[in-house]
């Protein structure tokens, strides 16, 4: 496969639709954090997993330690077709989202760890026939980042920390002929009207900081940079030949994607030996995301231009809150909520809505070293209706749609300090 393979499907991958975080944001990174709806992420340092947050969160640990985290998330999103009549259910399938950490204290002043996990990643896949085709069919993409961090202590209040990120990204991306048949000829609903597949890589970075007030109450700050991913000479198919004038062909075409960048801020609070309170406010920066243009030699019929597609995205918002109960020596239990505000007009390809977290969760110590943990979250998002062309920039091919359904994901994860 080459690199732009995916460029053109990266674009639509990722502005496709992301069924339990706004835009096609992962924020699934811990079954401790997924019980206390990712509240105090970075701050509150129960175990390795904190350094997704914040690189700095390395300093509070006096030993190594390993954290290994599983996730399934399980959307139940339907789509109706308001003008053409038709419908597609379950279009976000299930997935299985890791996460590794290793945190290695050096000694009192510093600290390195790695991390690997994901940030953005999105699915949807509709029926072949499904009649939208031309602005739905199938989606895909799926990111890893591997994330080395060193952290250092400048006094006992303040610490420092900051990372590199090596991203590897995978994409499909198939769209169909649907209601556009009857004026291709030749074509059923379900014939290929454009595909493309890949994978490349990307890097980035992160820096953070956190302020120990006491033992009992801190701070944290992060930012994670824009990932730039650069696809060149990849292979875009032209089912129709619309664009190029060649049914079936298979030729060159260049993309670049900017995956957006991230700010979190967050507070944990020990208010006695049983109970905490911990929170945070995570700003994602989608306003970049205007238009995504794939340009090929080969795409004479549109001067160029493969695919284009014009985006209405603002900043997103998530706030969370949530508390932390210890009723014995052996278990602590969680619960927290969240709101995750719409980050882009809803489309086909991105359903967009406002979300409500609900989660809970738990960790067993099982003994000194060994814990483990469990989390469960039902996301609310909200029902709505929006109007897509099919066609861009032929307002004849306009469609109503209707978008509904919740999500649910269950977490597990081991610690292990040694």
């Amino acid at each position: 496969m080459k690199k732009t393979q995916y460029s053109l499907l990266a674009i639509s991958i990722a502005l496709a639709s992301q069924v339990h975080a706004a835009g096609f944001q992962v924020v699934e990174h811990s079954a401790s954090g997924l019980g206390r709806a990712f509240s105090g992420a970075g701050a509150v340092g129960d175990n390795a997993s904190e350094m997704s947050a914040n690189a700095a969160s390395m300093m509070l640990f006096d030993k190594k330690q390993f954290s290994g985290a599983a996730s399934w998330i399980e959307p139940e999103i339907d789509v109706k077709n308001n003008t053409l009549g038709d419908s597609a259910d379950d279009v976000a399938p299930s997935h299985f989202v890791p996460a590794l950490y290793y945190v290695n204290p050096i000694n009192d002043k510093w600290a390195w760890g790695i991390g690997m996990y994901t940030d953005y990643g999105v699915s949807t896949d509709y029926p072949s026939d499904f009649l939208a085709g031309a602005a739905s069919g199938h989606t895909s993409l799926t990111t890893f980042k591997f994330n080395p961090n060193i952290a250092y202590r400048i006094n006992d209040q303040f610490s420092i920390g900051a990372g590199f990120d090596l991203v590897y990204a995978k994409a499909e991306l198939k769209r169909t002929v649907g209601a556009l048949a009857p004026s291709i000829p030749g074509t059923t609903p379900s014939s290929t009207l454009i595909k493309m597949e890949g994978d490349t890589f990307g890097y980035g970075w992160n820096v953070g900081a956190l302020y120990e007030i006491n033992e009992n109450n801190r701070f944290s700050a992060s930012y994670k940079s824009a990932v730039k991913l650069k696809f060149e000479d990849g292979d875009f198919t032209d089912g129709t030949g619309a664009l190029t004038g060649q049914p079936g062909s298979t030729n060159d075409a260049d993309l670049d994607i900017e995956l957006p960048d991230i700010v979190i801020l967050s507070g944990f609070h020990q208010l006695n030996n049983q109970w905490a309170v911990h929170y945070s406010w995570q700003w994602t920066n989608y306003s970049k995301f205007s238009e995504l243009t794939a340009t090929g030699d080969a795409c004479i019929v549109t001067s160029g231009t493969c695919f284009n597609k014009k985006e209405d995205y603002s900043d997103n918002q998530r706030w969370s809150i949530g508390t932390t109960y210890q009723p014995t020596d052996s278990l602590i239990l969680r619960a927290g909520f969240a709101y995750d505000e719409q980050a882009g007009k809803a489309t086909l390809s991105i359903p967009d809505t406002d979300r409500y977290w609900y989660t809970a969760g738990m960790t067993y110590l099982w003994t000194e070293d060994l814990s483990l943990d469990a989390g469960f979250a039902y996301i609310d998002g909200k029902s709505g209706n929006f109007s897509e062309e099919l066609v861009q920039g032929n307002p004849a091919t306009t469609n109503n749609f209707n978008s509904s359904g919740p999500a649910y994901i269950g977490s597990v994860q081991l610690n292990y300090t040694f």
